[in-house]
């Protein structure tokens, strides 16, 4: 993935990439308990206010997996009409209930804009919740409405090699797949099914 993806395109991606393939043909949650919830977090303190003292509780977490379903869900829509991820389909809310979730975890936080300059560096402007706590389901999920809609949704994929159930940007015009390993999967593949006919 690019460098340069914004904050908002990688925190978005990332929380639809909690759910990946387990190696053996199933899927995997990333985000099975608050512990987990907890060390996702802290792993982005540039994304996410207030990162490094971020606890998770059982309620947080039962949010944001809610949130990451309407999030897959509006993947599955953006990549539309290719098919979604294999982790998705057919177990997602219709369009409208997920556009629907999204934006009530999005009001969940008033925020305003910050605007931050560094020395040398280009001024930026983030959102930051109004108040006290930080409320992670706000941040996340207005992370996703900024990423879907600006310029990278365009490039948005599902990866269609074999167990993978990943989403990815599409970064050059013959990209398949989301990870080189995934399009050595596909090949092979491939390549047994052609020999698999004429045996």
């Amino acid at each position: 993935m690019r460098d340069s993806l914004s904050t908002d395109t990688r925190l978005a991606l990332d929380l639809a990439l909690t759910v990946r393939h387990d190696g053996h043909g199933g899927v995997a949650d990333d985000l099975t308990d608050p512990a987990a919830l907890t060390a996702w977090v802290r792993a982005r303190p540039a994304a996410v206010p207030s990162a490094a003292d971020f606890t998770a509780d059982a309620v947080t977490l039962g949010a944001v997996r809610d949130l990451r379903v309407a999030v897959r869900a509006l993947f599955a829509r953006a990549v539309h009409p290719a098919a979604p991820s294999s982790a998705d389909a057919g177990r997602l809310p219709p369009a409208a209930e997920a556009l629907a979730r999204l934006n009530s975890a999005a009001a969940r936080t008033p925020s305003v804009p910050v605007l931050t300059w560094g020395d040398g560096a280009e001024p930026r402007a983030r959102r930051q919740p109004v108040g006290g706590e930080e409320e992670l389901v706000a941040v996340l999920a207005q992370a996703v409405i900024a990423f879907l809609a600006g310029p990278d949704r365009p490039r948005l994929r599902a990866c269609h090699a074999p167990r993978c159930v990943r989403y990815f940007l599409k970064e050059h015009p013959r990209q398949e797949w989301c990870e080189p390993s995934c399009g050595n999967r596909a090949r092979v593949a491939r390549h047994h099914e052609r020999h698999r006919g004429h045996g």
